[in-house]
């Protein structure tokens, strides 16, 4: 049997998701935009209702594509509302919207979000190797400074805790447990 971190079992998508996805390194924009999105939408909420709805999500926001959804204006706030297949909060759907706008000039200003988010960790995952999962922290210095400065550029559902879980779903931290055999492969 393959060891994986504890909270990935038991669950067909939370262990594809952990095996393939979470922890590995991202750098393609509209994925690093799709990941903010879902870890904002997550909030208050598990991850696993997340994932369920992440298809929906992508058909209902354009596959996550910046350009567009920072075009959206109210009718197609309200026809998002309607959707049952994504989580209708109005402020995180309109937090959507308000995040492309700023997610569009930080590519502008700094050529890619990538280029912008990687610099604060000199452009190489953090390898935690935590023993438990009790010992991976809610977040850190790291997450506080990336929380603080997306908030000062116009972003909204960025708190630390949802930073620090973007940051390990992206690679730019990998929690695997020491265990786990995604910590060795990663």
């Amino acid at each position: 049997m393959v060891e994986r971190c504890g909270w990935a079992q038991g669950d067909v998508l939370y262990e594809a998701y952990h095996d393939h996805e979470w922890g590995i390194p991202v750098h393609e924009d509209q994925k690093l935009f799709e990941m903010l999105i879902l870890e904002g939408a997550q909030a208050g909420l598990s991850w696993i209702t997340v994932l369920r709805k992440r298809a929906t999500y992508r058909e209902a926001f354009d596959q996550f594509d910046p350009a567009k959804v920072a075009t959206y204006g109210e009718e197609k706030i309200a026809e998002l509302l309607l959707n049952p297949g994504i989580i209708r909060n109005r402020l995180k759907v309109r937090g959507t919207v308000q995040n492309a706008k700023a997610f569009l000039r930080i590519q502008e200003e700094f050529g890619s979000f990538d280029q912008y988010l990687w610099r604060f960790v000199d452009g190489k995952p953090i390898l935690g190797g935590y023993a438990t999962l009790a010992d991976v922290p809610a977040k850190t210095p790291i997450s506080d400074a990336i929380s603080k400065d997306l908030k000062k550029r116009g972003f909204t559902f960025v708190g630390s805790t949802i930073i620090y879980a973007y940051m390990q779903a992206v690679g730019m931290v990998n929690d695997h447990v020491a265990t786990c055999f995604c910590f060795q492969k990663n």
